[in-house]
């Protein structure tokens, strides 16, 4: 993961002048460039000064921080919600006046426009005074909807910046505090969640400031307009006024449930995820026990509460768009209704004025009233859990600075620590030492208690993947080592670095390395490698938290103290320490971690050397094609619809909108015989007159039952349809990428993978649903509004015409460049998830160099590129609307000057309803166009989401039958394997041909990166081999992959286990009795240690198993794999970060209790296998000659004894005595 150059193009917003920011000229440039091609990263400008993370973040964290502190001293708990109103409230507050006076102009129109339609009802051609007053009137008209165009833009820009702010510096906060998490504190949350609060959670930000004006301007603006009504018909509008009250009072209430559905649906979003990030993180594992089906049912299980909280609000959500889509009819019928039985006479102007008046309400109270209390309430949800992470324990940020003169001593007395404050038992109990610069420090205990870079391809500059990959651990733990030396720091804490690599490397780093190039330093060394004890100035013995021994290796000889002796079986699992003692990668260019003056050790020995060539291949997160075709669009619906649900969709929808303008048309009918009544032309007595009156208002009131029932039909049908899709296209995804091989888990990151299981479906399941909805409603009625125009003046299609082709080419031209900038905004996110992760599982590396502020930093340049996208997306976005609202400001002129300069020749109903259609298409026209351009930008998601179900997996699970039975001896043979994990990719094994007997118990051994861990690989088909393996005479390529890897068990060097319980990791799926895990923990030495835990196998686990010691988590793993009890058990260094002797008592276990098996162990460890029938050598990818380890050790020129002999002289006698031993003892 690079960091990202602040060396982009500089925003020319900066040097824009007024008409150019009003208008949105500025960025006309970027248009023309993604009208050429498609845009790119460099095509972005560079984030403004005022929205850079930094800034923004250290801002709000100030106004936090004293909040903090006031709670403190008033014994209350703080509020994130004060905070970020006492950093935002002025500028906020300024930008709603432009709301204000935005809805007033509003407000206004109907007034003009019904002096307009009353010039027409009372129209006389010599009256010049009264027609040069209706020009004026026109005029005015048309300068409130250019005036409203321009505030609603200005308001809807500001304030979404606004918005953004907000969402980057909370977001800035998040990581900042995740950085500071105590160990306690580590334990109460998740990646899962911390990704949720970063995607999701945050997110509620830019939607809630959009709306959140609106609780105030919509009250007032009801009170203005039934003003208004009063004056117009009198009492009778507060029938309809009635409706809205009740409404919105409805509405409010509905905030209520809002905000319990986001609390819920938030915690199942974050289990969900939390378990996604640790199926992604040890897939390996999930893979090679066959446990993607469990897995796949596990997270649908999770994922259909989820889908169940989020049907719920969604169609609380359809409710109030229906309100958006009907109410306004409802409100002028019964303001009608009222109106005929209080017997009053309107003029037909007087219905468009009370038409229009309405109509002004139909944005603020009705869509963004309802809109701003669903986002309030779910915003104050994300709050509260934002709060809550914020306030978790942090460890302590002090960092003493330590003298510059005099010598620099590490002393510890009677120390004691534990890792939770509430813990009875401490980890370390009064501990006692001093170590002086030059000297080494030797711990060790039972668990718990560098080279050149010529191997990578890029040297130094070479970018490592996520986790690591496709590095191997030993690969890890030198470049891991080789960044603390190159920090050339005063005092060394090495905490196991050698457990990871072979006795050849182990021997080269200590003496190199740890001996040579740290020999004037303070170097404390914790380690299971015991020849290298006689090395150390000081040995510290710990056992239970508690010193026992300390001294030096010669007065332990001298005193006859067996170092051994403190290993013995229930002393194993002494500390529980979450440190990780694996070595963390961070996904970053190792120059980062490596710049330093300290020199490379150019002395490593020429036979260290590996010749694996290691090839790193990260390709960018796929640029999709510039156009959502309509593929993608069918296959979002049908993912959970048949072809006649769809069909009857699109009927109800026809439906509805006939209905609705079917209304429109009648009231222009309807109008005409009130103006007649009015002006004498009817008598209300007569017959004729009530039953045309009684037959206008049966089908005013049919059609308006109508428009309310379709329109909630189609609402809650549309919302079951998209949300059930997404729940369908996330389980095929699920699916897809369980059953994917393991190299696209090496070439995707966990953040880009996570982005599509939490942004893109959070955005499947919460926006796009309303967006589509939003849009088919406004494209149905600009349709009818614009078809009943024509319908009522056919010359309207004059203006019509021309403008629809002026909107289509502005659309198209915009998508060209939008559909690119939303492509950038979702690929520039993924690096902030994949820093996230990276830095939660490299948290203590990062600590430890005190590398948290440039971590922060580089967060914070990932932000800022993402804001850059942002940022644009925003801008693109008003580019299209200002334009759009402008022409329609000069279309609405077009129209009513030509209603007056044609007024001779139309009536008052045509006229009324043009002018009232054309004024509302206003507003509705460009909300149509943005909708769809964000309909077309959310489908984007979509996109992603199915581009991961099309993706390549593996072999299927099950194919041919076997016997029940098989394999039933355990004899492996290997014939002409070649192994890589991708086409493009060097061999890793080389023509490697092997036979194993049955029940053979086969120790593989090599240096680091020559091929152990791809062995197994190959054998389970990890990666498909080329050539053949056979498994008891059954060719492996020939049947299912569960078949295959049921059969075999395997403990893996790397430990994977899941957030839960001890029992829940041993046995995930309870397949197991009681005492058969309880039985598996004593053959691995982990029973005493479980039993002393307070819940013992019912002890929940942190995230990973951070709170067990990687040793211990390594037994986990390895009762995990015993528990099968599989004709075939393979040990990938599976016991590498435990003691000797703890090792030693496990094979010992094992090989009684896999007697008739096939044991392969794999190890670094000579020791570890020293006891087996039978050794080979794995070199460079090629298979050495088998043979009992004795025979090995008589063959001076063996690989094997040249390994043996690297130990150093002590450890090779002693291993050469128990090889003797175990031969003859066979014999």
């Amino acid at each position: 993961m690079l960091p990202v150059s602040p060396e982009v193009k500089t925003n020319p917003l900066q040097k824009a002048n007024f008409c150019s920011r009003l208008f949105v000229w500025w960025l006309n440039p970027l248009f023309k460039i993604g009208h050429k091609r498609k845009l790119e990263p460099d095509d972005m400008y560079s984030v403004l000064p005022e929205d850079r993370s930094q800034r923004l973040g250290e801002e709000l964290q100030g106004y936090w921080d004293q909040e903090v502190e006031r709670a403190q001293k008033d014994a209350q708990e703080a509020s994130l919600m004060k905070a970020i109103i006492k950093c935002y409230w002025k500028s906020y507050l300024i930008w709603g006046l432009f709301t204000f006076l935005e809805e007033g102009t509003r407000v206004v129109q109907p007034i003009f426009l019904g002096k307009m339609i009353s010039y027409v009802e009372n129209y006389h051609p010599t009256d010049s005074a009264a027609l040069q007053e209706a020009y004026g009137y026109a005029a005015a008209l048309s300068a409130c909807v250019l005036v409203w165009a321009v505030l609603h833009h200005l308001y809807f820009y500001h304030i979404q910046r606004v918005g953004m702010r907000l969402r980057v510096a909370v977001c800035h906060m998040i990581y900042r505090k995740a950085l500071r998490l105590s160990s306690s504190a580590m334990g109460k949350t998740t990646t899962g969640q911390i990704v949720n609060l970063l995607s999701n959670d945050v997110s509620r930000f830019d939607q809630v400031m959009m709306f959140l004006h609106y609780l105030w301007v919509g009250p007032l603006q009801v009170i203005a307009v039934t003003t208004l009504l009063w004056k117009e018909i009198g009492m009778s509008c507060l029938a309809g006024m009635a409706v809205l009250i009740i409404l919105l009072l409805l509405q409010s209430c509905f905030g209520t449930l809002f905000s319990s559905l986001r609390s819920k649906t938030s915690a199942l979003t974050d289990d969900r995820i939390r378990t996604m990030s640790e199926v992604i993180t040890g897939v390996r594992t999930i893979k090679m026990n066959v446990w993607e089906k469990s897995f796949i049912d596990l997270i649908t299980r999770l994922r259909r509460k989820e889908i169940s909280k989020i049907l719920r609000s969604s169609y609380l959500r359809g409710m109030n768009l229906t309100s958006f889509f009907a109410v306004s009819k409802i409100m002028i019928f019964l303001t009608f209704i009222a109106n005929e039985l209080h017997d009053n006479l309107i003029t037909g102007s007087q219905v468009f004025v009370v038409v229009m008046l309405f109509e002004a309400l139909r944005f603020s109270s009705t869509l963004y009233f309802p809109l701003a209390v669903e986002k309030v309430s779910e915003a104050i949800i994300s709050i509260q859990r934002i709060k809550n992470f914020l306030l978790l324990d942090e460890i302590s940020q002090c960092y003493p600075q330590l003298p510059s003169d005099g010598e620099i001593i590490v002393d510890v007395q009677v120390f004691t620590a534990s890792w939770e404050k509430a813990s009875e038992t401490p980890t370390l109990q009064g501990l006692s030492f001093s170590v002086r610069p030059g000297e080494l420090l030797a711990v060790v205990g039972p668990v718990g208690a560098g080279k050149d870079f010529q191997l990578l391809e890029d040297g130094d500059i070479t970018e490592i993947g996520d986790r690591g990959t496709p590095l191997s651990e030993g690969q890890k733990a030198r470049l891991c080592l080789a960044r603390a030396v190159y920090q050339d720091a005063d005092i060394y804490l090495l905490d196991d670095p050698l457990s990871a690599v072979d006795a050849g490397v182990s021997r080269h780093l200590f003496e190199q390395c740890i001996h040579q190039a740290l020999k004037e330093k303070i170097t404390i060394l914790v380690t299971h490698q015991l020849q290298h004890l006689k090395d150390a100035s000081q040995i510290l013995i710990l056992k239970d938290g508690i010193v026992v021994e300390r001294g030096t290796y010669s007065e332990f000889l001298k005193s006859g103290i067996d170092i051994f002796s403190h290993f013995e079986k229930g002393n194993e699992q002494s500390e529980p320490s979450p440190v990780p003692g694996t070595p963390t990668m961070n996904s970053e260019s190792l120059v980062q971690s490596l710049q330093s003056p300290r020199p490379s050790l150019k002395d490593a020995a020429p036979e260290d050397q590996e010749t694996e060539n290691i090839q790193v291949v990260l390709p960018l997160e796929d640029h999709l094609e510039r156009n959502v075709g309509f593929k993608t669009y069918k296959n979002y619906f049908t993912a959970s619809a048949h072809w006649p649900v769809i069909i009857f969709l699109i009927l109800i929808n026809i439906a509805a909108q006939v209905a609705y303008t079917l209304q429109d048309w009648w009231l222009a009918y309807w109008a005409n015989v009130q103006s007649d009544l009015y002006l004498g032309g009817y008598l209300k007595e007569d017959e004729d007159v009530v039953f045309v009156l009684n037959w206008c208002f049966g089908v005013y009131s049919g059609l308006t039952v109508s428009t309310v029932l379709f329109g909630i039909t189609r609402s809650l049908l549309i919302f079951y349809i998209l949300v059930n899709s997404s729940r369908t296209l996330h389980n095929k995804m699920l699916e897809t990428i369980l059953r994917a091989p393991v190299l696209f888990f090496h070439r995707n990151p966990i953040g880009r993978i996570l982005n599509r299981f939490s942004k893109d479906i959070g955005h499947m399941d919460d926006l796009l649903p309303l967006i589509f909805l939003d849009f088919i409603q406004t494209f149905l009625l600009v349709i009818g509004v614009v078809g009943v125009m024509v319908a009522e003046i056919p010359w309207i299609t004059i203006p019509v015409i021309p403008l629809g082709i002026i909107f289509f080419i502005l659309q198209w031209y915009f998508f060209r460049t939008s559909r690119d900038v939303k492509h950038l905004e979702c690929t520039t996110r993924s690096p902030v998830f994949s820093l996230l992760a990276s830095s939660l599982r490299g948290l203590w590396t990062i600590r430890a160099y005190k590398a948290e502020q440039k971590f922060q930093e580089l967060f914070d340049s990932h932000q800022d590129l993402h804001s850059e996208a942002w940022f644009l997306l925003l801008t693109t976005s008003r580019w299209l609307a200002v334009y759009l609202d402008v022409i329609c400001a000069i279309f609405v002129t077009v129209v009513a000057f030509g209603a007056l300069i044609l007024v001779e020749t139309l009536n008052l109903g045509q006229v009324g309803v043009v002018l009232s259609l054309t004024v509302t298409l206003t507003g509705m026209f460009q909300w149509c166009i943005r909708q769809s351009a964000e309909v077309e930008n959310m489908m984007i998601s979509v996109e992603r989401v199915i581009e991961y179900t099309d993706n390549d997996k593996e072999v299927p699970l099950e194919h041919a039958h076997v016997p029940p039975s098989w394999p039933h001896g355990g004899k492996i043979a290997f014939v002409k394997i070649n192994f890589r994990y991708s086409s493009y990719a060097p061999l890793i094994l080389k023509d490697l041909r092997a036979r194993i007997g049955s029940r053979q118990k086969l120790g593989i051994v090599g240096r680091t990166g020559a091929g152990k861990s791809s062995l197994v690989a190959a054998l389970f088909r990890l990666s498909e081999p080329e050539g053949n393996i056979w498994i008891d005479d059954i060719l492996t390529a020939r049947i299912g992959l569960y078949h295959l890897r049921e059969k075999m068990s395997v403990a893996p060097q790397e430990p994977v286990l899941f957030t839960g319980t001890v029992r829940k990791n041993l046995d995930p799926f309870n397949e197991y009795l009681g005492n058969e895990l309880w039985n598996v923990l004593e053959e691995v030495q982990l029973k005493e240690t479980i039993h002393g835990l307070p819940g013992k196998m019912d002890t929940e686990l942190a995230e990973s198993g951070l709170n067990l010691s990687v040793g211990q988590r390594q037994l986990v793993c390895l009762a995990r794999a015993i528990l099968r009890v599989n004709k075939i058990l393979i040990l990938d260094k599976a016991t590498s970060n435990v003691d000797p002797r703890t090792d030693e008592l496990i094979q010992k276990k094992i090989h009684e209790k896999f007697a008739e098996c096939t044991v392969l162990t794999i190890t670094h460890r000579l020791s570890t296998v020293i006891h087996c029938e039978w050794i080979s050598v794995l070199d460079s990818g090629r298979w050495e000659e088998y043979r009992e380890p004795y025979y090995w050790l008589q063959n001076t020129n063996s690989p094997f004894y040249k390994m043996v002999r690297k130990l150093g002289e002590e450890e090779a006698s002693a291993l050469t005595e128990r090889a003797n031993q175990v031969h003859f003892e066979r014999k």
